[in-house]
């Protein structure tokens, strides 16, 4: 065999390398790392989401956690080239809700307890049992608090003890895409500052308006709300409800997305 013909076939065959591995590059899966990302339950087959019950998916630091519509869980899982497990059950907290929220929830659990692979598919996450089926299907969460919307459902009342609000007021928080932040303290409206930095978020001094209210226990629940504010140090959202947490992590206030967003 002559030099032409050794250079020709040599060619060929690196050719044919290159094609090949083009070709496995092609038909990879989507399978993008999962630490680090956050999703809220969009379908679980054959069943229809009950509304007002959203559970969600987070991925942090070999941690799974969130909450199946009804209690919060978390798990350890491991994840490699879209093979996909989650520990056994950890911990939970363990409320009672509506009879088709706990069924929906077991559902969910079970999604999760029988994945083994998952994949990415026109931007939604797909959980897959061992016979390739879609088990449970989860849409990106959102993290942005800009132009978003709060009721508040608890604070810290200083006395280390997390209170709901008082019956016939509300408590709210707005966040402005401009780092404004404003809203109702119960009695009085309040405005001040933002900056957030993943899930650090710090609150500058509330401005309030001057009114009083004569219902007992209002003007004394503001006072802790706006206090409650003061402490807060981070950010931790999940589906449509977030906790705003002091440095040391206690609860400082609970939120609930407004059902209009």
């Amino acid at each position: 065999m002559n030099l032409r013909v050794c250079l020709v076939t040599a060619g060929i065959a690196l050719a044919s390398l290159l094609s090949a591995a083009c070709a496995s590059m092609t038909s990879a899966p989507d399978v993008p790392d999962l630490d680090g990302t956050a999703w809220v339950l969009s379908a679980l087959p054959g069943r229809t989401l009950v509304e007002g019950a959203t559970a969600t998916l987070r991925f942090e630091n070999g941690r799974a956690s969130g909450t199946d519509g009804c209690n919060r869980y978390a798990t350890s899982f491991t994840a490699d080239g879209g093979k996909l497990a989650f520990g056994e059950a950890g911990a939970a907290t363990m409320m009672a809700c509506a009879p088709e929220v706990m069924e929906q929830a077991r559902a969910f659990t079970s999604g999760l307890g029988a994945a083994s692979r998952y994949r990415i598919a026109a931007g939604q996450l797909q959980l897959l049992g061992a016979d390739g089926a879609v088990v449970a299907s989860f849409a990106p969460q959102s993290l942005s608090l800009a132009s978003t919307a709060w009721r508040v459902t608890g604070y810290n009342n200083g006395r280390q003890a997390v209170v709901s609000v008082l019956a016939g007021t509300e408590l709210s928080m707005a966040f402005a895409a401009d780092g404004r932040v404003s809203g109702s303290a119960g009695c009085n409206n309040f405005m001040g500052t933002y900056t957030v930095s993943g899930s650090a978020l710090k609150l500058g001094p509330a401005a309030t308006t001057r009114k009083l209210c004569a219902q007992p226990g209002v003007m004394e629940q503001e006072q802790q709300f706006l206090k409650a504010l003061e402490a807060v140090a981070t950010i931790r959202q999940e589906g449509d409800r977030a906790e705003l947490r002091s440095a040391d992590g206690a609860l400082a206030v609970s939120l609930r997305k407004d059902a209009a967003q």
